[in-house]
């Protein structure tokens, strides 16, 4: 039996989030509707889940001392990591301690946080097809692994980094010096360690979202939510929608690979595996223990969406990945490098048959930025992806 206590009260279930952004203020959110005590922890004030925990905290989270005083200090029953740019090992150490409990696993965020842990394990340790891969810690190493058998095209990416940033696609020699740099400048946690990727010509790639959840058995059981199609842009995704049509072997295979790497990771909660897939070939690519951007569709998608999901896996409460309707969500970008910035058009976004948007209350916008979603359900799925596209462009961010 799981017992829930009341906010602010001796009584209370506390939760902390490392990390606050879109993502992150959904999740409290979730939580809060629970009862749930929560506290938003980010790198900057009036993060988007800043705005609507019951505390808010800022630190710099990939320093050990200032993270291991804030969870003494705080106290709180699970820590659930939302970003890359944390300091897993003390999260490690005070899981050992019994001090605090890390959502999925301390193991699992440490795995996760760096594209080098995840991969090892995938490839190595549980045998599953990626692409080819090398790290590599400087220039001349990359144009070594490209020349060596990785090749051209190829992918190369920070080992540590978020929402694509570092991440590029090397044509030829005139591009590997570029895209070292570039993956130094994006990297999370400062310069160093690249994974440079051989191209796989797959016909398209999903998120497969993961549950782990507790039974009426009290044993973690795994449910899979419908694939979810995406378009990414320099690794940022642009848009997504559910479900994504595959044959049936395809989807076998996405969830026994989604399944083995998850059922290693351990713990509960809501995992993202991003995959490859061509005909019934599928490749493993990433996997995110929390929820993942491109889910932000199944806010308009399931009867719980990847939010609800999470909260109530780790709280130890049953879920429900079922289908509510076919839709779609798209990015609304900030346009402008701007603090405080306004939206108009949202009225116009609005009066797109179905739709819905969300903006994520970020206190400064620049060019790139994902500042909201534009989510549309339709019967259709291409209905539902032209429409939500169309909403997104409706809404005009300018600075004020």
């Amino acid at each position: 039996m799981t017992t829930l206590g009341t906010p602010l009260s001796p009584s209370a279930t506390r939760v902390m989030l490392l990390g606050s952004g879109e993502l992150g203020k959904e999740v409290l959110i979730a939580l809060q509707r629970l009862g749930v005590e929560t506290i938003a922890v980010d790198r900057y004030d009036h993060a988007p889940g800043q705005q609507v925990a019951h505390h808010a905290r800022t630190i710099t989270m990939s320093d050990p001392a200032q993270l291991k005083a804030l969870i003494e200090a705080e106290r709180p029953h699970l820590v659930v990591p939302e970003i890359e740019a944390i300091a897993t090992p003390m999260l490690e150490q005070l899981e050992a301690a019994g001090v605090v409990r890390v959502i999925p696993t301390a193991r699992a965020a440490r795995l996760t946080m760096d594209r080098e842990g995840i991969r090892r394990l995938a490839a190595e340790t549980l045998g599953l097809p990626t692409s080819p891969y090398k790290f590599c810690d400087s220039l001349a190493e990359l144009q070594a692994a490209i020349d060596a058998g990785i090749g051209y095209p190829c992918i190369v990416k920070p080992v540590m980094s978020s929402s694509g940033k570092g991440q590029s696609k090397i044509d030829g020699p005139a591009d590997v010096q570029n895209a070292w740099n570039y993956a130094m400048a994006g990297g999370r946690v400062g310069p160093g360690r690249v994974i440079v990727e051989g191209f796989i010509d797959f016909d398209y790639e999903i998120t497969q979202l993961t549950v782990r959840a507790l039974g009426a058995s009290g044993e973690v059981e795994t449910h899979f939510c419908e694939p979810i199609g995406h378009v990414q842009v320099s690794g940022d995704y642009v848009e997504s929608w559910q479900p994504h049509r595959m044959t049936p072997a395809a989807l076998a295979e996405s969830r026994r690979v989604a399944q083995a790497v998850t059922d290693n990771l351990g713990g509960q909660g809501l995992f993202g595996v991003e995959l490859f897939v061509k005909g019934d070939q599928v490749w493993f690519s990433e996997v995110s223990p929390r929820p993942h951007d491109t889910g932000m569709v199944t806010m308009i998608t399931q009867w719980q969406n990847e939010f609800e999901l999470h909260a109530r896996a780790i709280l130890g409460l049953p879920v429900d990945t079922s289908l509510k309707s076919p839709g779609a969500s798209a990015v609304i970008y900030g346009g402008v490098d701007a603090k405080g910035i306004v939206f108009d058009g949202v009225d116009e976004a609005l009066r797109v048959p179905n739709s819905e948007v969300r903006l994520f209350g970020k206190p400064e916008s620049f060019v790139k930025r994902r500042m909201g979603v534009a989510l549309v359900h339709d019967a259709d799925v291409e209905v539902a992806r032209q429409q939500a596209k169309r909403a997104a462009a409706l809404v005009k961010p300018r600075a004020s």
